[in-house]
């Protein structure tokens, strides 16, 4: 996973900069494939140690400090010749330091989904051509399955925590995307316990209604599973 390494000197970066031409097809995006996913509106932290990606990050900051995110199908982080998905993420760097040997240590927010419609040559870094996905609708359907879904949430952490994973959620977190339901879903899928196959399933899945039922699914077989290893104890 992405590690945030702590940085002498933060630099504000360019998210409220202007990007007209997003929605245009094949926009030429820099991008940077993980075995991780970033979801819309959720923060990422990265260590960036990779000489191209080093590239990366000074062009990109150069820029508006927007590449794309993918998941890694197949293959390694390091090196190349990795098998890519063709859904991810656009991301904005809102926080970058350069540390004295030339890695960087960053903060990226998700801005929105993004379809690869071609892989250009790495060179020196991965590029594609990409689109905006198409928006779903049917979000305010997913109203009442919100609360439903951050229940199964809270519960699946809780029950992690007493295996000695990660802290249970604050009871005052809110996860209700401040009346979105759409960021609602994300956010919840953010701070969910997921491997990288499932967050890549609720990536793609059609709008918010599927996405909340599949996160409260597999919430419920993680709970199920923790439960049945606790009582094995």
């Amino acid at each position: 996973m992405p590690v945030l390494l702590a940085s002498p000197e933060p630099r504000r970066c360019g998210r409220d900069a202007a990007v007209p031409w997003w929605g245009m097809p094949g926009t030429r995006l820099p991008m940077f494939p993980l075995s991780a996913v970033l979801f819309p509106h959720a923060r990422m932290p990265l260590h960036v140690f990779e000489p191209r990606y080093r590239q990366l990050m000074q062009d990109c900051l150069a820029g508006d400090g927007r590449f794309g995110i993918v998941l890694i199908a197949r293959g390694s982080e390091v090196g190349g010749g990795d098998e890519r998905s063709a859904l991810g993420t656009r991301g904005v760097i809102t926080e970058a330091a350069e540390l004295p040997d030339g890695r960087w240590v960053l903060e990226v927010e998700g801005e929105a989904l993004i379809q690869v419609e071609e892989w250009l040559p790495d060179d020196p870094y991965p590029l594609a051509l990409v689109r905006d996905a198409a928006p779903w609708s049917g979000a305010a359907d997913a109203a009442p399955l919100v609360g439903a879904a951050g229940q199964r949430v809270r519960r699946a952490r809780a029950l992690l925590a007493e295996q000695g994973g990660a802290p249970p959620l604050p009871p005052e977190l809110a996860l209700d995307g401040g009346g979105d339901v759409d960021r609602a879903a994300w956010q919840l899928c953010a701070v969910a316990p997921l491997s990288a196959y499932d967050a890549q399933r609720l990536l793609g899945s059609d709008g918010a209604p599927e996405r909340l039922r599949l996160l409260s699914a597999l919430m419920e077989e993680l709970e199920l599973d923790l439960q049945r290893m606790l009582g094995a104890e």
